[in-house]
């Protein structure tokens, strides 16, 4: 399964990826749907050349997506990548995700970062193990670190070194 760099015209397939895990409330804290313009924004962002969006498709269909963000805006931490990874709910559990998540430390070493870093929602065993299985660590546990339809969650802190 091949990746590629996400392009302005993969918006609509992200945005739907992204909405999906939102819906699910399993994969991020965010609430608020997204639009394909808001993607489109962001992959035609300068910031996208530190911090890369890739997309993993098969038969020309957009099944998965991974991309970085600025850890910090704190210069000392230029280095680092703040990450998510998404999978379409039809296609969860093929190896899309990990397709998607090895790219991008790829191509994120590639740009000169020296480490990935996210939080994993302590619930969502299946991403907790595709990080595991692509070389992340568990750090630690956040308690408490943020309500999701008004119930506060835990979140691992996972990394991995470029």
């Amino acid at each position: 399964m091949p990746a590629r760099p996400a392009t302005p015209a993969d918006a609509p397939a992200i945005a739907q990826i992204y909405n999906e895990g939102i819906e699910d409330r399993i994969a991020t804290f965010e609430t608020r749907l997204r639009t394909p313009d808001e993607i489109r924004e962001r992959l035609n962002s300068p910031q996208v050349a530190q911090h890369p969006a890739l997309v993993v498709e098969e038969a020309g269909k957009v099944l998965a997506f991974a991309w970085s963000a600025p850890y910090s805006a704190r210069e000392v931490y230029g280095g680092i990548g703040d990450h998510g990874v998404y999978v379409a709910r039809a296609a969860r559990g093929q190896g899309h995700g990990e397709a998607a998540l090895t790219a991008l430390m790829e191509a994120a070493r590639a740009a000169g970062l020296h480490k990935l870093t996210s939080r994993v929602l302590t619930g969502n065993t299946a991403s907790r193990r595709l990080h595991t299985r692509c070389g992340f660590r568990e750090v630690g546990v956040h308690q408490r670190h943020a309500q999701l339809d008004g119930q506060w969650h835990d979140v691992v802190t996972v990394e991995a070194l470029l």
